[in-house]
């Protein structure tokens, strides 16, 4: 239940706080006084689009806070948007807390911060809202089907139905998509074997065309890299003042020099090892000019290969190494039309499995619609005969969708599915005795659609649990014995949850467990909004002022007063 709401510079109102009771709570007063106000603030902690018109002028934000009693823990879905969110943990109650500043809002949830598709999800699993245009959704058909989802008996199926028509819908298209592909590469086929052949042919290898053309230098220098090396030995050893000679005089020089002071130890080591390394330098030049080779065909062999790579790279408008990524993906094209049949094959295995699937999912949530729906439609029939519609009859009919591109067939027939299953779900109702039932929708009187909200808001509050529910003017279009009606099973639904209400009729107001007072004052040459819970008296003259206006007389206070002690009797 909520235990409190809390706003501040929301609107006309400047600060407000009120306690909500268990049971019927009902909320009156006049005419723009501000309760439409407080149910918009209780839409925006909810999660509805906060406007930010909506904050009080000359203030910087508006606060809308409110605190929310579970009964117990949250069921599956808010729990694992609290761990997601890292939203601490409280088993007994909610805090939903909403900021609204000219520049936009931000939502909390147990003072955590969280975005607003979490904070709607967490208040529509608290909270059942019913504002003053929600008559409207009974008259559009799409709601009838998720009214009949919702109901716990029928939800599993729904699930498991969308979940395996997802499945489907995406081995669909991806066979769709091999069609197309195997299109394409049947056009394109031909070009792909020559580019390949022409591809395969030249060594595409980025590495080995480095060694390449490391391997066409050398050749390409051979006499002046033998030259060079020659020139290395003759210096180094051969030449009659070769380098190695005069190291060797310059070795003995220092040795003699450290034996006479010491310091000249270290540059005789390095000398040492310097005279070591040219050595080694000169024994590879000897070798390598073994090993040079002067090859001119060879060279010419290298040439025309990276030729031919330059020429490839220029046709293809590709380096090297996304020409060698190209060749492979060509031959995998070419190897998947090769194999194409095989592909295929597979897919459509899989997809008709699939689709089979969904044909046992869709007969079970088709089953479970009918069967479900058919109860609720007793239900509800049941509830508008106490609601003073004694001859109504309320249907839910649901119908194959049938259609020439359905995916699955029933009884020999194709059934178009939708991710909303595959079938059509609507409620008629017949209000009048003797009149078939006709669709929902074709309903005209006010009062009667408000009453048959009000029957299925009943109904389903009892199978889903819901801890509460808010109705703004549910009483459209009804007075006189119907609103008492009406108010007496407000009552009895609040047994089960906690009601909020706004009622501009007496005989509901009547029905009140806990009865607030809404007013819009003068203060400070500002307008702003109250509330206050009243006390028995208090509530007796509200309900009297219901009936007869701002002038009570002692006959609409006696009527008032008979009128909360038969529902205090009940």
């Amino acid at each position: 239940m909520i235990k409190s709401l809390y706003i501040k510079n929301y609107a006309l109102i400047d600060e407000l706080e009120v306690s909500f009771g268990a049971g019927l709570n009902i909320l009156t007063g006049q005419t723009g006084a501000g309760k439409s106000i407080i149910i918009g603030a209780l839409n925006v902690v909810l999660g509805d689009r906060a406007d930010t018109d909506t904050v009080r002028e000359g203030t910087r934000k508006a606060v809308v806070e409110a605190v929310i009693g579970t009964g117990g823990r949250p069921d599956q879905v808010v729990g694992r948007l609290m761990d997601e969110n890292e939203i601490d943990r409280n088993e007994s109650e909610f805090i939903l807390r909403r900021e609204i500043r000219p520049t936009g809002s931000r939502a909390f949830v147990n003072d955590t911060p969280v975005n607003l598709s979490a904070l709607r999800i967490i208040g529509d699993r608290l909270v059942d809202l019913h504002g003053q245009h929600d008559h409207q959704l009974l008259l559009k058909q799409d709601h009838h089907r998720e009214v009949i989802d919702d109901l716990p008996a029928v939800r599993p199926a729904a699930l498991t139905y969308k979940k395996q028509f997802e499945k489907v819908k995406n081995l669909r298209s991806e066979l769709n998509r091999l069609q197309r592909r195997e299109r394409e590469l049947q056009e394109k086929m031909e070009l792909y074997r020559f580019q390949l052949q022409e591809l395969e042919a030249a060594d595409l290898d980025p590495d080995a065309f480095e060694e390449l053309e490391s391997e066409m230098k050398r050749l390409d220098h051979a006499e002046e890299l033998d030259e060079k090396a020659a020139l290395v030995n003759y210096l180094g050893s051969e030449s009659e003042h070769s380098l190695m000679d005069l190291m060797t005089r310059i070795e003995e020089a220092i040795q003699d020099m450290a034996g006479m002071d010491e310091e000249f130890g270290t540059y005789l080591n390095e000398l040492q090892t310097a005279k070591v390394s040219v050595q080694e330098l000169l024994s590879y030049a000897e070798q390598y000019r073994s090993r040079i080779e002067f090859n001119p065909d060879r060279l010419e062999e290298l040439r025309r290969k990276q030729a031919e790579i330059r020429r490839l790279e220029k046709k293809y408008g590709l380096e090297l190494s996304a020409l060698a990524k190209y060749r492979e993906e060509i031959r995998e094209s070419v190897n998947l039309a090769e194999n194409f049949d095989l592909e295929l094959e597979k897919k459509q295995k899989e997809a008709a499995e699939a689709a089979g699937v969904l044909r046992d999912c869709a007969e079970k949530l088709h089953g479970a619609r009918l069967e479900e729906g058919a109860e609720l439609g007793k239900r509800i029939s049941d509830t508008l005969r106490q609601l003073g519609i004694p001859n109504n009859r309320f249907e839910t009919k649901v119908a194959w969708r049938h259609d020439n591109e359905g995916w699955i067939e029933i009884d020999g027939r194709p059934v178009a599915c939708g991710s909303d299953g595959p079938d059509d779900v609507i409620f008629y109702i017949s209000t009048n005795k003797g009149e078939s039932p006709k669709p929902l929708a074709s309903i005209a009187s006010g009062g009667e659609i408000s009453r048959v909200m009000l029957a299925m808001k009943s109904v389903i509050a009892r199978e889903q649990h819901l801890p509460v529910m808010i109705f703004d003017e549910i009483d459209t279009g009804i007075g006189g014995a119907v609103a008492e009606q009406v108010g007496k099973t407000m009552h009895d639904l609040s047994k089960h949850c906690q009601i909020i209400a706004i009622t501009h009729q007496a005989q509901i107001a009547g029905q009140a467990d806990h009865h607030f007072s809404v007013e819009k004052r003068e203060s400070d040459d500002r307008t702003v909004t109250r509330i206050i819970e009243l006390d028995d008296e208090a509530h007796i003259r509200e309900v009297a002022s219901l009936m007869s206006g701002s002038e009570i007389s002692e006959y609409a206070l006696a009527s008032a007063r008979e009128l909360v002690d038969r529902a205090k009797g009940r």
